[in-house]
């Protein structure tokens, strides 16, 4: 008996690997997608393994071959030029929320965000201010473009701190290596900060929108596993989680999906 339950315990090992799909994400949604990845796992069974970080350098990732199967934008165009470069399915194209950016304090932080907003970030008390880098983060991006349209980019750049992605910002900002940061409110909302500070969310008008997109990947030999997945992002039970994490539902669909 024990020479034929190996083979199938093999098997079924195998199976299990080959059906797990794995999805790289923007570092906003790294408080969001494991609960969706759960609520997903409890219902279907399907083994999802995420992997965290800059839209950016998952993008330049996925162009040098990464093994993923989904791919979470911040920032929908990446996605797009994965498209337009045969690397991901057009079809699959799927804007599924937009991001907010915050000011966020520590909560004995002396500064007071209601009546001064992001002029706050002016207070001689504020030495070191946490965005992600905009070089690669498309929140990092937004808080600079908020930071130039409130006029004070100037004034506080030499007291930027980088990033890596908007989830390492929080982090700066939480440990006390930065007095304030720009950081997504999906973070500010989490269990591990929502407690421990306060924030004052950025007018829509002073960045771009962070329209956010998710893509299934060409290469991905799991290609009805990773369409389920991302269908089960426009349930109500997904859109419902995503709310209470401070996103937003698009309005529209991108372009690409129109077509």
């Amino acid at each position: 008996m024990s020479k034929l339950l190996a083979p199938l315990l093999l098997f079924a090992a195998a199976f299990a690997t080959a059906q797990e799909i794995t999805v790289a994400a923007a570092a906003d949604m790294s408080v969001a997608l494991p609960e969706l990845v759960a609520a997903y796992a409890k219902k279907t069974g399907q083994a999802v393994k995420l992997s965290f970080g800059s839209s950016g350098n998952l993008t330049n990732q996925i162009r040098n071959g990464a093994p993923f199967d989904i791919f979470f934008s911040a920032d929908e165009e990446y996605p797009r030029q994965l498209v337009t470069e045969g690397v991901a399915g057009k079809d699959t194209l799927y804007r599924y929320a937009v991001g907010r950016l915050v000011l966020w304090v520590p909560g004995d932080s002396p500064l007071d965000l209601s009546k001064l907003g992001i002029k706050a970030l002016l207070d001689p008390s504020v030495k070191k201010i946490s965005i992600a880098n905009p070089a690669t983060a498309p929140y990092g991006r937004a808080a600079e473009a908020a930071l130039r349209h409130f006029g004070i980019y100037d004034q506080v750049s030499s007291r930027l701190v980088l990033g890596e992605n908007v989830s390492q910002a929080a982090q700066f900002v939480e440990s006390g290596n930065a007095q304030a940061g720009l950081i997504a409110l999906s973070h500010a909302l989490a269990p591990a900060l929502k407690d421990k500070g306060r924030y004052w969310t950025i007018p829509l008008d002073a960045y771009p929108t962070l329209n956010q997109a998710a893509v299934v990947l060409k290469r991905s030999k799991q290609q009805d596993a990773a369409r389920t997945f991302l269908e089960f992002l426009r349930s109500p039970e997904a859109t419902s989680l995503l709310t209470s994490y401070g996103f937003s539902l698009p309005a529209e669909k991108p372009e690409m999906e129109k077509q």
